[in-house]
């Protein structure tokens, strides 16, 4: 698949609104994921010790490309490589974000297909980051994308993942806490102004210039299955699998984790 590389031509008006919706969607994000800007901390401190300062970072299922705002404020030297499939959401990154120019790509690939890392045109990233992505994955294609990872990376590069992976099986209590931990978070950050997943979408597609595309968001998506809920176990043994010479994960907020695994 190709995708334009650089974003159309923006009135202010949509300059300003997609900035201001990218916003809303960290504010969004932020409701289901209660310490969600302490792991990318994390994952940036990481990145700023392995990586150099000109790195090549491939920002994997990227949305509208928060993981590589964040590296392009903590890095500047750096480039992203930002991949997904979904259409409005690269659309809104490109939009929100064209301000980084060259340092910035968003790239249109679906993880599912093997060829997935065509799409980097023979890039060598330093680092693959992903963040509440990958969990969409069924254990076959998850596997396929790490190994697919591992082959693109440069010598000893990192992947991390960032992501929930949930208790199941014989800890309740484990799950309970986890369970209340996402509701107490929602709660507050909807009382304070944070919208739903259906109420930020809602006013993505609502807007005349993202409009049109989500009818193609709706057909690539109709057959998608349900997120499978992979453990963290499973996480890592993919990883070793794939060929990782190292992974385990560095950081934990109950059932919410970031994996390092190094080439």
């Amino acid at each position: 698949m190709s995708a334009p590389t650089t974003p159309a031509p923006a009135t202010a008006d949509l300059l300003g609104w997609s900035r201001a919706h990218l916003d809303a969607w960290d504010r969004q994000q932020s409701a289901y994921i209660t310490r969600r800007e302490e792991r990318f901390a994390m994952m940036l401190d990481v990145l700023e010790q392995v990586a150099p300062a000109d790195a090549v970072v491939l920002d994997l299922a990227c949305g509208p490309g928060s993981v590589s705002a964040r590296v392009l404020e903590r890095l500047p030297g750096a480039t992203c490589i930002a991949v997904d499939l979904d259409p409005v959401l690269l659309e809104l990154g490109r939009q929100a974000l064209g301000d980084h120019g060259a340092h910035l790509r968003f790239v249109e690939a679906d993880l599912w297909e093997p060829g997935w890392a065509g799409a980097l045109e023979g890039a060598r990233p330093h680092a693959v980051l992903s963040s509440t992505a990958l969990h969409w994955l069924p254990a076959d294609v998850l596997t396929r994308v790490y190994r697919g990872a591992r082959d693109v990376l440069a010598p000893q590069g990192v992947l991390m993942n960032a992501d929930h992976l949930r208790f199941r099986g014989g800890r309740p209590l484990f799950e309970e806490l986890s369970r209340q931990d996402d509701e107490a978070t929602q709660a507050r950050a909807h009382g304070e102004g944070a919208l739903s997943w259906d109420d930020w979408w809602s006013e993505l597609v609502a807007h005349e210039h993202f409009a049109p595309l989500a009818a193609e968001r709706e057909r690539r998506f109709a057959d998608r299955p349900p997120n499978p809920d992979l453990s963290l176990t499973f996480h890592l043994e993919a990883l070793r699998m794939a060929g990782f010479s190292e992974a385990g994960p560095i950081w934990q907020h109950l059932d919410d984790y970031v994996l390092l695994a190094q080439a």
